[in-house]
């Protein structure tokens, strides 16, 4: 099994897995359900039970090797190599996590210009985009975003070879971050006629899987950057 599991099932919140490896509070497991902070998407948080006893997982991240490792809440855990463990993904923060991440490929469709930036929150999210003189107004993104979630488009994913991906530069949206070159294939997320580009995050399977949103403040950010930020139109649990 790939140690990547979240890749490949997204919706997947426990999964029996063993320890690989221990260096104070942190793990790495021979398989994770855990998505590492990257690409604007925070770590994913939760739970492990081993034995009867509950750790708490704080975050996950990627090593420099690319081996996915968690944290836990303190290094006095006992937890060594070949123990077996139950991962629980805190699936709730995970789900609003995936959301919005969807929430801001669909906000790049409607906004043709080159990404500087981004964060994505469980709550609340955003993009800088370079837009030169192109404007953009407030209410008119919320109705076209919302649009857009309500047309039930589906979301998948497919691969890419580092030479497919070359020979087509435009997929790339994003100017400040680049797709790893050293990967052997690229992850292609793609709502099927709206937009597809290059992502490792984790996504709904459906636009119609996103709680409605509006674009809660477009900022200034210099002479060609504007920040747009999205929100949840109700809180979510």
């Amino acid at each position: 099994m790939d140690q990547a599991v979240f890749q490949q099932q997204p919706y997947l919140a426990s999964l029996n897995s063993t320890i690989t490896a221990v260096e104070g509070q942190w793990l790495e497991m021979a398989a994770s359900i855990f998505y590492p902070r990257g690409g604007g998407q925070p770590g994913d948080s939760g739970s492990l039970q081993v034995n009867g006893d509950t750790f708490r997982v704080l975050d996950t991240e990627k090593t420099a090797a690319g081996a996915i490792r968690l944290q836990l809440s303190e290094e006095s855990h006992g937890l060594k190599p070949g123990d077996s463990v139950a991962m629980h993904i805190d699936w709730p923060r995970r789900f609003r996590l995936m959301q919005m991440h969807s929430a801001l490929h669909l906000l790049c469709s409607l906004i043709p210009k080159g990404v500087t930036g981004g964060s994505i929150g469980e709550h609340k999210s955003r993009l800088d985009f370079d837009l030169g003189e192109h404007s953009v107004d407030k209410q008119q993104l919320t109705e076209q975003l919302n649009a857009l979630i309500n047309s039930n488009t589906p979301i998948t994913q497919q691969w890419i070879s580092q030479q497919q991906l070359a020979a087509n530069p435009s997929l790339v949206r994003t100017l400040s971050v680049q797709p790893p070159k050293n990967a052997q294939s690229i992850s292609l997320i793609n709502i099927q006629g709206i937009d597809v580009q290059p992502c490792g995050g984790t996504h709904v399977a459906n636009s119609g899987g996103i709680a409605e949103l509006r674009v809660s403040k477009i900022e200034n950010k210099g002479r060609r950057n504007r920040r747009i930020h999205i929100v949840f139109a109700e809180p979510q649990v």
